[in-house]
Order: structure tokens, then C-alpha cells, then sequence
């Protein structure tokens, strides 16, 4: 088992812990993660086994990430040229601010070291994680990053 499996498995398990999706819905969506990819909990989602702010408050209350809205946030366009539209896309996450070596980031799913790692490496700079639902974090990538990459 890769450790990549294995994070995306902890994400599943802590909402089944929380009693938001039980055992045959989230190897329900592991399956069709493991036929078509994508991230765990949009797949959650778009069966309609789980809402988007239930899984964003449920890493909230477990892990301690803080929860950020994006809806009317503005991003200076410096701190969102720090990291590639392709990496943000394929991580789920948005640069938001950056402060001395410190850059935070908004995520859906702040329980993958890889993508922190990742991003870390190529900024050359300390990663705050922040949570928001994936259609924020969407909205925001396609609002930043339309004419990039």
C-alpha cells in the first residue's frame, strides 16, 4: 500500500469515525477512486453520501485545521504566482499569503503530506495549512489561474 493510499484511507476513515459516511459508502468510493481517480472526498460527495462543509468541519474538529470560506477573499496575485496552476489543480489547494518564509494554503483535503511537501519544495518556504470545501477552492483556482498554464 502506497503512502499516498494510505492518506487518502485516513480521510475516509475519520468520516466514518464522525458517522458522516459508513464503511460500504466509502468503499463504495474508493472503488470508483481506484477506476476513474480523483480526490476521496469530492467522490464523496458527488455520490451524495457526504456535503462538502460537513467533511471540511469534520477535519476541522479532528485535526485542529482551520476553516476559511473563500468566497469573497481576494489574493494578491503575487502570492498565487508562487505555485503553478497545474500543481494547484492537481493538489486541490490555493496560495493565499505569504508572510517572511511562511506560505499558507488552502485545502480540501490538509491530511496529504505529499502535496504540502510538494509544495514546500518548490516555494522554498513553511506551509500553514487552512481548509475549504473543494468547490471553493475550485471557484478561487479558475478565478486566479484561468490564463495560466
Amino acid at each position: 500500500m502506497t503512502i499516498r493510499r494510505i492518506l487518502k484511507s485516513q480521510l475516509g476513515e475519520l468520516l466514518i469515525e464522525q458517522g458522516l459516511v459508513d464503511q460500504s459508502q466509502l468503499d463504495n468510493a474508493l472503488k470508483i477512486q481506484k477506476e476513474k481517480g480523483g480526490l476521496i472526498g469530492e467522490i464523496l460527495v458527488e455520490l451524495g453520501y457526504a456535503k462538502e462543509e460537513d467533511i471540511a468541519q469534520a477535519l476541522t474538529a479532528q485535526y485542529g485545521f482551520p476553516y476559511l470560506p473563500l468566497s469573497n477573499y481576494e489574493i494578491n496575485p503575487d502570492i498565487i504566482s508562487i505555485v503553478p496552476a497545474r500543481v494547484a489543480r492537481q493538489y486541490m489547494f490555493v496560495p493565499i499569503d505569504k508572510i517572511g518564509n511562511n506560505l499558507t494554503i488552502v485545502m480540501s483535503n490538509p491530511l496529504n503530506v505529499q502535496a504540502i511537501e510538494d509544495v514546500e519544495l518548490l516555494s522554498g518556504c513553511n506551509v500553514q495549512t487552512f481548509v475549504s470545501t473543494s468547490s471553493d477552492i475550485k471557484r478561487v483556482i479558475e478565478k486566479y489561474y484561468k490564463d495560466k498554464d
